[in-house]
């Protein structure tokens, strides 16, 4: 029987859980359970967008697609953790890129930054950068990256800045980060949110949401279900005791569920998702799945929504760029363009040598990957 053709039967199979499907712990093995396809040397895919030096190394980027569907922005930091400033961007989608300015305190903020475009309640539209020191740090730009507040910070203590914000239904914004003891860099790391009612302006109080003991979930990465009903988390875990871990909230937030496992082909680190046009989802990251044969490589899971909360293997899996630098890479924007082809950019060591990491774009449509499998 045709792979596809039994993945379709298995998601009618498992559809009557839908959306409000309680997670539940599933035994899986620690090895790789879908087909995995090597597109890394594909060079006409790919495109630098800031090249790393002997100097300088490009680091830990994120994107944002703009509401005219062509026009992207990418921001990154120096070094790994380290300043930031950074700020590129491309008018045909990802084809090329161009560095634009940024405000001198953009180097006064470290690690990380991340990008949205967040509209306010009364329509008001910006574009916003957070980064991790000091406090969580924020800075918009009303005009289109032109010009930018001043950076300030939201009294945050935080490892990354919101790692992922979704609006809500009643249109506020929730943001989720993670923080370890301390406020360091340390285990157990757990998962907090915050909440925004004026398009991202403001912050509420945090609260911790997730945490699982004997592991440290972070870098978490939430979005809706297709019904609308449920948000879906996928983190990151740190203590490298097994997959990457999920939690679900039925109450756009309010509570969640307790963090459990995440099938073998989604464990990897810093997740990026979008749904494709068929109702499928791609999820790019550093794939740090035991034993795989694709371990410390940027990489795409592609399956659907019902694989993920029914603990189900996915389609298959996809190599998009080969990291000369161990596991040192992975942090990605991920973009749907309107004719269906997806954007993932990255850092990482892109070459054999002395040059440090680079930022890098894949382009790339699923038909593609589908009829070679």
């Amino acid at each position: 029987m045709n792979y596809f053709l039994k993945q379709s039967i298995k998601c009618c199979i498992v559809t009557v859980l839908g959306a409000s499907a309680t997670l539940s712990a599933v035994a899986q093995p620690y090895h790789p359970n879908l087909p995995i396809l090597d597109v890394s040397g594909e060079k006409n895919r790919q495109t630098v967008v800031a090249r790393g030096t002997d100097e300088i190394y490009q680091g830990h980027p994120t994107t944002v697609l703009m509401p005219d569907g062509k026009t992207l922005f990418c921001a990154w930091s120096f070094d790994h953790g380290g300043k930031c400033g950074p700020l590129a961007k491309s008018t045909n989608g990802g084809v090329q890129w161009e560095m634009i300015p940024t405000p001198a305190d953009w180097s006064t903020t470290f690690n990380c930054p991340s990008i949205y475009h967040l509209t306010d309640k009364t329509g008001k539209a910006r574009l916003m950068v957070f980064a991790a020191r000091p406090g969580m740090s924020q800075t918009w730009s009303e005009d289109g990256g032109k010009t930018w507040t001043p950076v300030k910070s939201l009294g945050k203590p935080c490892v990354m800045a919101f790692s992922s914000i979704v609006k809500l239904q009643n249109g506020d914004y929730l943001g989720l980060y993670h923080r370890g003891p301390d406020d360091k860099d340390k285990s157990p790391l757990k998962i907090w949110q915050s909440i925004s009612t004026d398009g991202g302006v403001t912050w509420g109080e945090s609260v911790m949401v997730g945490e699982m003991e004997g592991r440290s979930p972070c870098e978490p990465a939430v979005f809706r279900s297709p019904n609308g009903k449920q948000l879906l988390c996928l983190m990151r875990e740190n203590q490298r005791k097994g997959r990457a871990l999920m939690m679900t909230s039925e109450d756009e937030g309010k509570t969640w569920s307790k963090p459990v496992e995440t099938p073998w082909g989604l464990t990897g680190d810093r997740h990026m998702v979008r749904y494709t046009p068929d109702g499928r989802i791609v999820s790019v990251f550093r794939d740090m799945a035991p034993n795989s044969p694709t371990k410390g490589h940027f990489v795409a899971w592609v399956g659907t929504y019902n694989d993920i909360i029914n603990g189900l293997s996915g389609q298959y899996r996809v190599k998009l760029l080969h990291n000369y630098a161990g596991t040192d890479c992975g942090y990605p924007g991920l973009e749907l363009l309107p004719d269906g082809k997806l954007v993932a950019t990255t850092y990482i060591k892109y070459e054999p040598g002395t040059k440090k990491h680079s930022v890098v774009s894949v382009r790339f449509k699923l038909d593609d990957f589908d009829k070679r499998l």
